[in-house]
């Protein structure tokens, strides 16, 4: 490969280079797949890989660039890393560059997370599984603690900020709101401070990369210019969203039309194609939505399943978001009509990673083109600080269901009025998992193991105390 990793044409050439820049689609698909398989930890740790292989390593796209796209995709409903992901690849091959990208994203998750449902049905009530996932539970409640103190780090850079994120928090937790509209208020708070030049509403949001050395963006094989298929398009706007709004939604009706509405298929549709477009904040805070609607409105798994599910995802390669899949899976298996249950529910799974990141493209390449015009907007960097705050307080009310659930085996129900309050029984608790709860936080927050690590050594532990148990 010739060397492209350093550019010194100004920009009005670089706008009207070939959009491969240099870099050969194979090398490129290459990459992709390697992140892809790389890709644990949530999107924090993936954003991470991703710079450090795209950015540091590769130098096919600059500092600034990368955290341009990176904003645009925290603003998107859905799964920022994989979005960041589409984007990029885009920017880099065109249509199929983020095609490839993004599908590679998903596609390790989608295989495991779908064994691994087919294993939980099958022989999760088996001793030494049971324990595994008991485990599994434990450590995702410190796991989540662990993501509340880290983007807030980032997040929550002054008294505003700290204000919405407590608002966001009070909102949901005590009041019901519903998190797309606590997202929205946060969004227009945000660039309403930003355009009105308040200084709490500048910056960016929670989950980029450490600064380090900065690879410019004219010194990068993508270059400082827009190509020419990342320029906005009229025609090419309508067309494409022709092709993924029928893609996502045809099938969505079709099955709304065959089966009728409180058929599981048709509502695993509706509900996830409706997630695709509200959940902004990333994949703890579509979690929480998730949890609210498929636990307490759907009914179609239980809190401590949901947990299992984050576990699963946390420690499989891929988007957290996975864990819809499994939510799918279980709603399809339990309520399979005429079919085979394990039929059902791999079908409800993949239904539902359709209807989950088949939007994702559409915003990347309907949305790219014109936000690549933006880049250093105030107001939309102000829209993005407060939403992120808000998130903060999200995923701590995330945080506090989870603990509720796995620590006490009894919650009691004290709403009153406007007022939703859930109150553990104290004489509940369960102390092997507050045990193993604690271990886990204090793994991750005093001696800074990884998240991988950290689950699995409290899935371990889980299986030994499930094998105790049964020899006593």
């Amino acid at each position: 490969m010739t060397d492209v990793t350093t550019s010194s044409k100004p920009a009005a050439v670089a706008s009207v280079r070939a959009p491969e820049h240099g870099i050969p689609f194979g090398e490129a698909v290459r990459v992709w797949a390697k992140i892809a398989c790389l890709s644990f930890g949530g999107p924090a740790g993936q954003i991470a890989l991703m710079h450090r292989i795209l950015v540091d390593e590769k130098r096919w796209i600059g500092e600034e660039r990368f955290l341009h796209a990176l904003n645009y995709c925290m603003l998107l409903p859905g799964p920022e890393a994989q979005q960041l992901a589409t984007y990029i690849g885009w920017l880099l091959h065109r249509t199929k560059g983020g095609l490839v990208a993004g599908a590679l994203f998903v596609l390790p998750g989608l295989l495991a997370i779908m064994a691994l449902s087919w294993v939980y049905v099958a022989f999760g009530n088996v001793g030494i599984v049971a324990g595994l996932f008991f485990g599994l539970k434990a450590a995702v409640l410190a796991i989540v603690l662990e993501a509340v103190h880290r983007i807030g780090k980032r997040a929550i850079r002054n008294r505003t900020m700290l204000a919405i994120a407590a608002s966001a928090f009070a909102a949901i937790f005590l009041l019901d709101v519903p998190f797309p509209a606590i997202i929205l208020v946060a969004g227009i708070v945000g660039f309403l401070g930003a355009r009105a030049g308040l200084p709490a509403f500048s910056g960016g949001g929670g989950h980029g990369p450490s600064k380090g050395a900065v690879l410019a963006d004219a010194d990068s094989a993508l270059g400082e210019g827009v190509p020419d298929h990342a320029r906005p398009n009229v025609g090419w706007a309508l067309r494409i969203s022709a092709v993924f709004l029928t893609l996502w939604l045809v099938p969505v009706a079709l099955l709304v039309l065959a089966l009728g509405s409180g058929n599981v298929f048709a509502d695993i549709a509706v509900f996830f194609s409706q997630m695709a477009v509200v959940t902004f904040g990333g994949a703890y805070a579509v979690l929480a939505y998730v949890a609210q609607q498929a636990v307490d409105h759907y009914g179609w798994l239980s809190p401590g399943e949901m947990l299992n599910g984050l576990g699963l995802a946390e420690t499989t390669p891929g988007p957290l978001i996975m864990v819809t899949q499994f939510v799918g899976f279980l709603a399809a298996f339990r309520d399979p009509g005429s079919m085979n249950p394990y039929v059902a529910g791999t079908l409800g799974g993949l239904l539902t990673t359709w209807v989950t990141f088949t939007p994702c493209f559409l915003w990347i390449f309907l949305g790219a083109p014109f936000i690549e015009r933006l880049r250093g907007n105030r107001a939309l960097s102000g829209a993005l600080a407060a939403i992120t705050a808000a998130v903060v307080g999200v995923i701590l009310n995330l945080a506090v269901w989870f603990g509720l659930h796995v620590l006490f085996r009894q919650v009691d129900d004290r709403s009153s009025g406007p007022i939703s309050l859930d109150v553990p029984v104290l004489s509940t608790v369960d102390v092997p998992a507050f045990i193993l709860a604690v271990a886990a936080a204090v793994a991750l927050f005093r001696f800074r193991i990884g998240v991988v690590p950290t689950l699995l050594g409290c899935a371990t532990a889980g299986a030994l105390w499930q094998l105790v148990q049964g020899l006593v």
